[in-house]
Protein backbone atom coordinates (compact mmCIF):
# COMPACT_ATOMS: atom_id res chain seq x y z
CA UNK A 1 0.00 0.00 0.00
CA UNK A 2 2.85 2.37 0.87
CA UNK A 3 4.52 1.61 -2.46
CA UNK A 4 1.26 2.39 -4.28
CA UNK A 5 0.87 5.74 -2.48
CA UNK A 6 4.48 6.65 -3.15
CA UNK A 7 4.13 5.78 -6.84
CA UNK A 8 0.91 7.80 -7.07
CA UNK A 9 2.59 10.78 -5.41
CA UNK A 10 5.50 10.58 -7.86
CA UNK A 11 3.09 10.46 -10.78
CA UNK A 12 1.22 13.50 -9.48
CA UNK A 13 4.48 15.43 -9.05
CA UNK A 14 5.60 14.43 -12.55
CA UNK A 15 2.29 15.57 -13.99
CA UNK A 16 2.47 19.01 -12.41
CA UNK A 17 6.15 19.48 -13.27
CA UNK A 18 5.39 18.49 -16.86
CA UNK A 19 2.53 20.97 -16.93
CA UNK A 20 4.78 23.69 -15.53
CA UNK A 21 7.45 22.90 -18.12
CA UNK A 22 4.85 23.02 -20.90
CA UNK A 23 3.63 26.49 -19.92
CA UNK A 24 7.19 27.76 -19.50
CA UNK A 25 8.02 26.41 -22.96
CA UNK A 26 4.84 27.76 -24.59
CA UNK A 27 3.49 30.55 -22.32
CA UNK A 28 0.69 31.45 -24.76
CA UNK A 29 -0.98 28.13 -23.81
CA UNK A 30 -2.03 29.73 -20.53
CA UNK A 31 -4.26 32.08 -22.50
CA UNK A 32 -5.52 29.20 -24.64
CA UNK A 33 -6.44 27.35 -21.45
CA UNK A 34 -8.05 30.40 -19.87
CA UNK A 35 -9.99 31.81 -22.83
CA UNK A 36 -10.33 28.81 -25.18
CA UNK A 37 -12.37 29.81 -28.28
CA UNK A 38 -12.20 33.61 -28.59
CA UNK A 39 -15.45 35.48 -28.06
CA UNK A 40 -16.55 38.97 -29.08
CA UNK A 41 -14.70 40.60 -26.17
CA UNK A 42 -11.55 38.44 -26.02
CA UNK A 43 -9.62 41.01 -28.07
CA UNK A 44 -9.57 43.27 -25.00
CA UNK A 45 -6.83 41.19 -23.36
CA UNK A 46 -4.37 42.41 -26.04
CA UNK A 47 -2.88 45.87 -26.70
CA UNK A 48 -5.04 47.85 -29.10
CA UNK A 49 -4.20 50.52 -31.64
CA UNK A 50 -6.99 52.93 -32.49
CA UNK A 51 -7.94 54.06 -35.99
CA UNK A 52 -9.76 57.35 -35.53
CA UNK A 53 -13.05 58.12 -37.26
CA UNK A 54 -13.70 60.56 -40.10
CA UNK A 55 -13.98 64.25 -39.38
CA UNK A 56 -17.18 64.32 -41.42
CA UNK A 57 -19.55 61.37 -41.08
CA UNK A 58 -21.70 59.81 -43.77
CA UNK A 59 -25.18 58.78 -42.61
CA UNK A 60 -27.33 56.12 -44.24
CA UNK A 61 -30.95 57.21 -44.59
CA UNK A 62 -33.47 55.98 -42.02
CA UNK A 63 -37.03 56.59 -43.11
CA UNK A 64 -38.57 55.33 -39.89
CA UNK A 65 -40.36 52.44 -41.60
CA UNK A 66 -38.80 49.02 -41.03
CA UNK A 67 -39.28 46.14 -43.46
CA UNK A 68 -40.89 43.90 -40.85
CA UNK A 69 -41.96 41.51 -43.59
CA UNK A 70 -38.38 40.22 -43.51
CA UNK A 71 -39.15 38.65 -40.14
CA UNK A 72 -41.31 36.04 -41.87
CA UNK A 73 -39.10 35.50 -44.92
CA UNK A 74 -38.01 31.85 -44.99
CA UNK A 75 -34.29 31.11 -45.30
CA UNK A 76 -32.17 28.01 -44.86
CA UNK A 77 -30.09 27.56 -41.72
CA UNK A 78 -26.90 25.54 -41.20
CA UNK A 79 -28.94 22.32 -41.06
CA UNK A 80 -30.64 23.16 -44.38
CA UNK A 81 -33.91 23.66 -42.52
CA UNK A 82 -36.29 26.32 -43.80
CA UNK A 83 -37.03 28.78 -41.00
CA UNK A 84 -38.15 32.38 -40.74
CA UNK A 85 -35.47 35.06 -40.62
CA UNK A 86 -36.73 35.97 -37.15
CA UNK A 87 -35.97 32.43 -35.96
CA UNK A 88 -32.67 32.45 -37.85
CA UNK A 89 -31.56 35.51 -35.88
CA UNK A 90 -32.71 33.96 -32.61
CA UNK A 91 -31.15 30.55 -33.20
CA UNK A 92 -27.84 32.05 -34.29
CA UNK A 93 -27.69 34.40 -31.31
CA UNK A 94 -27.33 37.27 -33.73
CA UNK A 95 -26.17 40.42 -31.94
CA UNK A 96 -26.64 42.81 -34.85
CA UNK A 97 -28.30 42.40 -38.23
CA UNK A 98 -28.36 45.40 -40.52
CA UNK A 99 -29.81 45.46 -44.05
CA UNK A 100 -29.09 48.48 -46.25
CA UNK A 101 -30.28 49.01 -49.82
CA UNK A 102 -29.71 52.10 -51.96
CA UNK A 103 -28.08 53.81 -48.95
CA UNK A 104 -31.19 53.33 -46.80
CA UNK A 105 -31.41 51.18 -43.68
CA UNK A 106 -34.41 48.93 -44.32
CA UNK A 107 -34.14 46.44 -41.49
CA UNK A 108 -32.15 46.21 -38.27
CA UNK A 109 -32.29 43.91 -35.28
CA UNK A 110 -30.08 43.98 -32.18
CA UNK A 111 -29.60 41.74 -29.17
CA UNK A 112 -29.67 43.22 -25.68
CA UNK A 113 -26.68 45.49 -25.15
CA UNK A 114 -25.98 45.88 -28.87
CA UNK A 115 -26.66 48.67 -31.33
CA UNK A 116 -25.23 49.78 -34.66
CA UNK A 117 -22.46 51.55 -32.70
CA UNK A 118 -21.25 48.62 -30.56
CA UNK A 119 -17.59 47.86 -31.20
CA UNK A 120 -17.26 44.18 -32.10
CA UNK A 121 -14.48 41.85 -33.21
CA UNK A 122 -15.11 40.51 -36.71
CA UNK A 123 -12.35 37.87 -36.44
CA UNK A 124 -11.43 36.73 -39.97
CA UNK A 125 -13.24 39.72 -41.44
CA UNK A 126 -9.87 41.37 -40.71
CA UNK A 127 -8.36 39.35 -43.58
CA UNK A 128 -10.56 41.16 -46.10
CA UNK A 129 -9.47 44.52 -44.69
CA UNK A 130 -5.75 43.81 -45.07
CA UNK A 131 -6.56 42.82 -48.66
CA UNK A 132 -7.94 46.33 -49.23
CA UNK A 133 -4.88 47.97 -47.68
CA UNK A 134 -2.47 45.92 -49.79
CA UNK A 135 -4.32 47.13 -52.89
CA UNK A 136 -3.98 50.73 -51.75
CA UNK A 137 -0.27 50.30 -51.04
CA UNK A 138 0.23 48.90 -54.56
CA UNK A 139 -1.80 51.77 -56.01
CA UNK A 140 0.42 54.39 -54.38
CA UNK A 141 3.65 52.54 -55.13
CA UNK A 142 4.68 51.61 -51.58
CA UNK A 143 4.42 47.98 -52.71
CA UNK A 144 5.68 47.49 -56.25
CA UNK A 145 4.10 44.19 -57.27
CA UNK A 146 2.28 41.14 -55.99
CA UNK A 147 5.06 39.14 -57.61
CA UNK A 148 7.61 40.57 -55.17
CA UNK A 149 9.02 38.13 -52.67
CA UNK A 150 8.00 38.68 -49.06
CA UNK A 151 11.69 38.82 -48.04
CA UNK A 152 12.09 42.01 -50.11
CA UNK A 153 9.93 43.77 -47.54
CA UNK A 154 10.75 41.73 -44.43
CA UNK A 155 14.50 40.98 -44.56
CA UNK A 156 14.29 39.38 -41.11
CA UNK A 157 12.59 36.42 -42.76
CA UNK A 158 15.70 35.60 -44.78
CA UNK A 159 16.94 33.79 -41.68
CA UNK A 160 14.27 31.16 -42.37
CA UNK A 161 14.73 29.39 -45.75
CA UNK A 162 10.99 28.59 -45.78
CA UNK A 163 10.35 32.15 -47.02
CA UNK A 164 12.88 32.15 -49.86
CA UNK A 165 10.40 31.83 -52.74
CA UNK A 166 7.13 33.07 -51.22
CA UNK A 167 5.56 36.03 -53.05
CA UNK A 168 2.93 38.51 -51.91
CA UNK A 169 0.54 36.90 -54.40
CA UNK A 170 1.08 33.55 -52.66
CA UNK A 171 0.09 35.16 -49.36
CA UNK A 172 -2.96 36.88 -50.85
CA UNK A 173 -4.05 33.55 -52.36
CA UNK A 174 -3.33 31.66 -49.10
CA UNK A 175 -0.93 29.47 -51.04
CA UNK A 176 2.25 30.26 -49.13
CA UNK A 177 2.96 26.57 -48.50
CA UNK A 178 3.77 27.34 -44.86
CA UNK A 179 2.84 24.76 -42.25
CA UNK A 180 -0.37 25.50 -40.35
CA UNK A 181 -2.38 23.19 -38.11
CA UNK A 182 -6.01 24.21 -37.76
CA UNK A 183 -8.17 23.75 -34.67
CA UNK A 184 -10.45 21.07 -36.10
CA UNK A 185 -10.35 17.55 -34.69
CA UNK A 186 -11.04 17.69 -30.99
CA UNK A 187 -10.10 19.59 -27.83
CA UNK A 188 -6.46 18.48 -27.64
CA UNK A 189 -5.78 19.30 -31.29
CA UNK A 190 -7.43 22.71 -30.87
CA UNK A 191 -5.37 23.41 -27.73
CA UNK A 192 -2.08 22.83 -29.56
CA UNK A 193 -3.21 24.21 -32.92
CA UNK A 194 -1.46 26.99 -34.83
CA UNK A 195 -4.81 28.73 -34.98
CA UNK A 196 -4.77 29.09 -31.19
CA UNK A 197 -1.06 29.89 -31.15
CA UNK A 198 -1.26 32.82 -33.55
CA UNK A 199 -4.33 34.24 -31.85
CA UNK A 200 -2.95 34.06 -28.30
CA UNK A 201 0.82 34.45 -28.67
CA UNK A 202 2.42 37.72 -27.58
CA UNK A 203 5.26 37.31 -30.10
CA UNK A 204 4.08 36.49 -33.62
CA UNK A 205 7.44 37.41 -35.11
CA UNK A 206 9.21 34.72 -33.08
CA UNK A 207 6.64 32.15 -34.18
CA UNK A 208 6.93 33.12 -37.85
CA UNK A 209 10.70 32.84 -37.80
CA UNK A 210 10.31 29.16 -36.83
CA UNK A 211 7.58 28.10 -39.26
CA UNK A 212 8.30 25.34 -41.79
CA UNK A 213 7.52 25.06 -45.49
CA UNK A 214 5.45 21.97 -46.34
CA UNK A 215 4.31 22.75 -49.91
CA UNK A 216 5.83 24.59 -52.85
CA UNK A 217 4.56 28.19 -52.75
CA UNK A 218 1.64 28.81 -55.11
CA UNK A 219 0.53 25.19 -55.37
CA UNK A 220 -1.72 24.33 -52.40
CA UNK A 221 -4.48 26.47 -50.90
CA UNK A 222 -4.96 26.25 -47.14
CA UNK A 223 -7.07 28.58 -45.05
CA UNK A 224 -4.78 29.92 -42.33
CA UNK A 225 -3.81 32.91 -40.22
CA UNK A 226 -0.13 33.11 -41.14
CA UNK A 227 -0.52 34.53 -44.65
CA UNK A 228 -2.62 37.62 -43.77
CA UNK A 229 -0.47 38.29 -40.69
CA UNK A 230 2.57 38.36 -42.97
CA UNK A 231 0.75 40.78 -45.30
CA UNK A 232 0.20 43.08 -42.32
CA UNK A 233 3.91 42.93 -41.54
CA UNK A 234 4.71 43.66 -45.21
CA UNK A 235 2.40 46.70 -45.12
CA UNK A 236 4.15 48.03 -42.00
CA UNK A 237 7.58 47.63 -43.58
CA UNK A 238 6.57 49.00 -46.98
CA UNK A 239 4.77 52.11 -45.74
CA UNK A 240 6.66 52.90 -42.54
CA UNK A 241 3.32 53.04 -40.71
CA UNK A 242 1.58 50.58 -38.44
CA UNK A 243 -1.45 48.83 -39.91
CA UNK A 244 -3.80 50.98 -37.81
CA UNK A 245 -2.05 54.21 -38.84
CA UNK A 246 -2.16 53.33 -42.53
CA UNK A 247 -5.74 52.09 -42.24
CA UNK A 248 -6.77 55.32 -40.49
CA UNK A 249 -5.28 57.74 -43.03
CA UNK A 250 -5.87 55.77 -46.22
CA UNK A 251 -9.26 54.21 -45.53
CA UNK A 252 -11.05 54.84 -42.24
CA UNK A 253 -10.98 58.64 -42.33
CA UNK A 254 -11.79 58.66 -46.05
CA UNK A 255 -15.24 57.00 -46.06
CA UNK A 256 -17.35 58.95 -43.57
CA UNK A 257 -17.00 56.66 -40.57
CA UNK A 258 -18.79 57.67 -37.37
CA UNK A 259 -16.78 55.69 -34.80
CA UNK A 260 -13.22 54.67 -34.07
CA UNK A 261 -12.09 51.17 -35.00
CA UNK A 262 -9.28 49.21 -33.38
CA UNK A 263 -6.62 46.69 -34.36
CA UNK A 264 -5.19 44.19 -31.87
CA UNK A 265 -1.43 43.76 -31.51
CA UNK A 266 0.49 40.79 -30.12
CA UNK A 267 2.39 43.15 -27.79
CA UNK A 268 2.87 46.89 -27.35
CA UNK A 269 4.44 48.26 -30.55
CA UNK A 270 4.40 44.71 -31.92
CA UNK A 271 2.81 43.10 -34.96
CA UNK A 272 -0.84 43.58 -35.81
CA UNK A 273 -3.03 40.48 -35.94
CA UNK A 274 -4.44 41.16 -39.39
CA UNK A 275 -5.90 37.65 -39.49
CA UNK A 276 -8.46 37.94 -36.70
CA UNK A 277 -8.29 41.02 -34.51
CA UNK A 278 -10.10 43.94 -36.14
CA UNK A 279 -12.89 45.65 -34.16
CA UNK A 280 -15.57 47.76 -35.81
CA UNK A 281 -19.16 48.95 -35.40
CA UNK A 282 -21.91 47.56 -37.60
CA UNK A 283 -22.81 50.90 -39.17
CA UNK A 284 -19.19 51.60 -40.13
CA UNK A 285 -18.51 48.06 -41.33
CA UNK A 286 -21.35 48.68 -43.78
CA UNK A 287 -19.43 51.68 -45.14
CA UNK A 288 -16.63 49.40 -46.28
CA UNK A 289 -19.30 47.51 -48.20
CA UNK A 290 -20.57 50.79 -49.63
CA UNK A 291 -17.06 51.74 -50.71
CA UNK A 292 -16.74 48.51 -52.68
CA UNK A 293 -20.25 48.88 -54.12
CA UNK A 294 -19.01 52.17 -55.54
CA UNK A 295 -15.87 50.55 -57.02
CA UNK A 296 -13.61 52.04 -54.36
CA UNK A 297 -14.92 55.59 -54.65
CA UNK A 298 -16.30 57.86 -51.91
CA UNK A 299 -17.79 61.30 -52.61
CA UNK A 300 -16.01 61.55 -55.96
CA UNK A 301 -12.61 60.45 -54.62
CA UNK A 302 -11.01 57.15 -55.57
CA UNK A 303 -10.07 55.74 -52.15
CA UNK A 304 -9.24 52.21 -53.35
CA UNK A 305 -8.02 51.70 -56.93
CA UNK A 306 -10.91 50.53 -59.08
CA UNK A 307 -8.78 47.88 -60.74
CA UNK A 308 -8.09 46.39 -57.29
CA UNK A 309 -11.82 46.11 -56.57
CA UNK A 310 -12.30 44.48 -59.97
CA UNK A 311 -9.49 42.00 -59.29
CA UNK A 312 -11.32 40.94 -56.13
CA UNK A 313 -14.53 40.22 -58.02
CA UNK A 314 -13.13 38.64 -61.15
CA UNK A 315 -11.55 35.25 -60.63
CA UNK A 316 -11.27 34.86 -64.39
CA UNK A 317 -10.03 31.53 -65.69
CA UNK A 318 -8.50 30.63 -62.34
CA UNK A 319 -9.91 27.41 -60.92
CA UNK A 320 -11.17 28.16 -57.38
CA UNK A 321 -9.33 26.22 -54.69
CA UNK A 322 -12.33 26.36 -52.35
CA UNK A 323 -16.07 25.90 -52.74
CA UNK A 324 -17.85 26.71 -49.49
CA UNK A 325 -21.58 26.12 -49.05
CA UNK A 326 -24.34 25.72 -51.63
CA UNK A 327 -23.18 28.96 -53.23
CA UNK A 328 -19.68 27.43 -53.73
CA UNK A 329 -17.84 30.46 -52.40
CA UNK A 330 -14.25 30.73 -53.58
CA UNK A 331 -11.69 32.38 -51.33
CA UNK A 332 -10.13 35.06 -53.53
CA UNK A 333 -7.95 37.98 -52.42
CA UNK A 334 -9.10 37.17 -48.84
CA UNK A 335 -12.80 37.66 -49.65
CA UNK A 336 -15.45 34.99 -50.27
CA UNK A 337 -16.84 35.07 -53.81
CA UNK A 338 -19.83 32.78 -54.63
CA UNK A 339 -19.51 30.88 -57.90
CA UNK A 340 -22.96 29.25 -57.99
CA UNK A 341 -26.03 30.65 -59.73
CA UNK A 342 -26.64 34.30 -60.61
CA UNK A 343 -23.47 35.41 -58.85
CA UNK A 344 -21.83 38.81 -58.42
CA UNK A 345 -22.19 39.13 -54.64
CA UNK A 346 -19.33 38.66 -52.18
CA UNK A 347 -18.59 38.73 -48.46
CA UNK A 348 -16.04 39.25 -45.71
CA UNK A 349 -16.57 36.48 -43.17
CA UNK A 350 -15.39 35.77 -39.64
CA UNK A 351 -15.96 32.88 -37.26
CA UNK A 352 -19.03 32.72 -35.01
CA UNK A 353 -21.12 34.35 -37.72
CA UNK A 354 -19.50 37.72 -38.43
CA UNK A 355 -20.43 38.87 -41.95
CA UNK A 356 -20.22 41.79 -44.34
CA UNK A 357 -22.25 40.89 -47.43
CA UNK A 358 -22.31 43.01 -50.59
CA UNK A 359 -24.59 42.50 -53.61
CA UNK A 360 -23.91 44.95 -56.45
CA UNK A 361 -26.81 43.53 -58.48
CA UNK A 362 -29.33 44.86 -55.94
CA UNK A 363 -27.18 47.56 -54.30
CA UNK A 364 -27.56 45.76 -50.96
CA UNK A 365 -25.28 45.60 -47.93
CA UNK A 366 -25.87 43.26 -44.99
CA UNK A 367 -23.89 43.30 -41.75
CA UNK A 368 -24.24 40.46 -39.24
CA UNK A 369 -22.55 40.19 -35.84
CA UNK A 370 -23.25 36.98 -33.94
CA UNK A 371 -22.35 34.98 -30.84
CA UNK A 372 -22.30 31.75 -32.84
CA UNK A 373 -24.28 32.17 -36.09
CA UNK A 374 -27.02 29.99 -37.57
CA UNK A 375 -25.03 28.95 -40.63
CA UNK A 376 -25.78 28.74 -44.35
CA UNK A 377 -25.99 31.76 -46.66
CA UNK A 378 -29.35 33.58 -46.40
CA UNK A 379 -28.06 36.93 -47.60
CA UNK A 380 -28.59 36.48 -51.34
CA UNK A 381 -32.22 35.47 -50.77
CA UNK A 382 -32.77 38.59 -48.63
CA UNK A 383 -31.18 40.92 -51.17
CA UNK A 384 -33.11 39.46 -54.10
CA UNK A 385 -36.38 39.48 -52.14
CA UNK A 386 -36.01 43.18 -51.33
CA UNK A 387 -35.39 44.03 -54.97
CA UNK A 388 -38.26 41.90 -56.27
CA UNK A 389 -35.96 39.52 -58.13
CA UNK A 390 -36.60 35.77 -58.27
CA UNK A 391 -34.48 33.47 -56.13
CA UNK A 392 -34.42 29.80 -55.29
CA UNK A 393 -31.93 27.68 -53.43
CA UNK A 394 -30.28 25.05 -55.64
CA UNK A 395 -31.70 21.57 -55.29
CA UNK A 396 -29.59 19.36 -53.07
Amino acid sequence: MKIFKKTLLILIYCFFFSLLALFLWKPYLLNVLKYRTPRAGTYKIFPQEVAHKSSSAFHFARNGVQRNDLDTLHVLDGNNQSITLKDYLKNGEINAFLVIRNDSVLYERYAHGYSDSTLTSVFSGAKSIISILIGQAIGEGSIKSLNDKVTQYIPELKANPAFENITLKNLLDMKSGLEFNDALGGVIKAFFSDEAKYYYTDDMQAQLLKVKLVNQPGTVWQYKSIDPILLGWVLKKATGKSVAQYFETHLWQQIGTQYNATWGLDQTNGLTNTASRFQVTAIDFAKIGRLYLNKGMYEGKQVVPENWVNQLLNIGAEKPASAKGWQKSAHHYLWWIPQEGDKGDYAAEGMLGQRLYVDPKTNTIIVQFAARGAGNYPYRKISRYLSGLPFSYPKS
